[in-house]
């Protein structure tokens, strides 16, 4: 399957010549400049990481976990700021959400019914998979209580919300830096079963030797380039694209924005579920996920201080909050075993439908 998949990610790549010349040649086709963009970052993701994945195998593990987590959301990353300087704060914030709860929900069910049709019932580390059950958990604490000082803080708390969610940020990228130094150096055992050197005997397995240090490095600089300027493109005409499809702004960002940033996780995600490599798998799905919230929410609020017009706060609407409780909930009890089949990956992909048609039908007034 894998043999098939790249090359059909990599014919996408015609997308970038052809939404650099709708962006030249025909502005005002928003919905079309905004579809090539998205096809267009698909393969420029994988891409990424596909780069960061071979860098990774040329240098210790724990220098490999961390290019893994700074790179492995870049496209999310790129987005988010590219909007950030927009003043988009509303698609920022959905593009987040929507980021979440596709990994645990789309990305990791898709992997669990993959797998499961393939192996009755797969095994993965039970410990790992409890402590990153609880870092989303955190995760969704970060979500609910700056909205509910909101709520209930009254006219007075608004003055005030910009200020607790600098210090918010401060503290989750601190808890973000904890977890990886738990991850990667003092409980790494936990998590043997994704290290870098199994990601190196794979690579030599299929044939692949991991690419040079300067190969990597090239690739991944040029993905990232190319990212940042379909990301701009993108942003510049979600909006208008958005009332051209009769779609709302907050579903482009929360369903439409948040697959095509994660476009590298799902398909690595599905393929090592495939290879009977849960343990990778929910890293990548679930770990994913973890960084969305801990790294890559934090960086965007302390960044709305420099690009931005004014400071985002980490208030998201009370529907963004209740689909990030509900994706960590049902995905705690997954987790909690140990193991997993098809029919869990089925569940996982029905509550995914569900918050999908409930934000398509949201209306836009339905914020905080």
């Amino acid at each position: 399957m894998s043999k098939w998949l790249k090359p059909q990610l990599d014919w996408l790549l015609v997308f970038v010549p052809v939404t650099v010349a709708l962006e030249h040649f025909a502005s005002d086709s928003h919905a079309w400049i905004f579809t090539c963009a998205c096809l267009a970052i698909i393969p420029l993701a994988g891409w990424m990481g596909k780069a960061t994945e071979h860098l990774a195998a040329r240098t210790s593990e724990g220098i490999g976990g961390l290019l893994n987590a700074t790179f492995g959301n870049a496209a999310e990353l790129i987005i988010g700021l590219t909007a950030l300087r927009e003043g988009l704060y509303g698609v920022v914030k959905a593009s987040l959400t929507g980021s979440i709860i596709g990994n645990i929900l789309l990305v990791l069910g898709a992997s669990l019914l993959g797998g499961g049709l393939k192996f009755k019932t797969q095994q993965f580390n039970r410990g790992g998979a409890r402590i990153q059950a609880t870092m989303m958990t955190l995760a969704a604490i970060a979500f609910i209580l700056p909205a509910a000082f909101h709520h209930l803080g009254g006219p007075a708390a608004a003055a005030r919300e910009n200020r607790l969610s600098l210090e918010f940020a401060v503290v989750l990228l601190l808890t973000y830096g904890l977890g990886l130094l738990f991850t990667l150096k003092t409980h790494s055992d936990f998590f043997a079963g994704f290290n870098v050197e199994k990601e190196v005997a794979e690579l030599e397995d299929e044939h692949h030797a991991p690419w040079p240090m300067k190969k990597s490095m090239t690739a991944l600089f040029i993905a990232t380039a190319f990212v940042a300027w379909m990301s701009e493109i993108l942003v510049g005409s979600v909006v208008p694209a958005a009332e051209t499809l009769g779609l709302s702004n907050i579903f482009v960002g929360v369903i439409v924005v948040a697959i095509i940033g994660n476009a590298a996780e799902h398909s690595t995600a599905i393929l090592m579920a495939l290879k009977n490599r849960m343990d990778l798998s929910l890293s990548i799905a679930v770990g994913s996920s973890i960084q969305i919230a801990l790294f890559v929410a934090p960086v965007l609020v302390l960044a709305s201080y420099i690009i931005g017009p004014g400071p985002m706060s980490l208030v998201f609407t009370p529907m963004e909050v209740l689909a990030v409780i509900v994706a960590v909930v049902i995905a705690n009890e997954i987790a909690r075993d140990g193991e997993s089949n098809w029919l869990e990956g089925v569940q996982l992909l029905v509550v995914y439908a569900l918050l999908g048609l409930v934000f398509f039908f949201l209306p836009e007034t339905a914020n905080p």
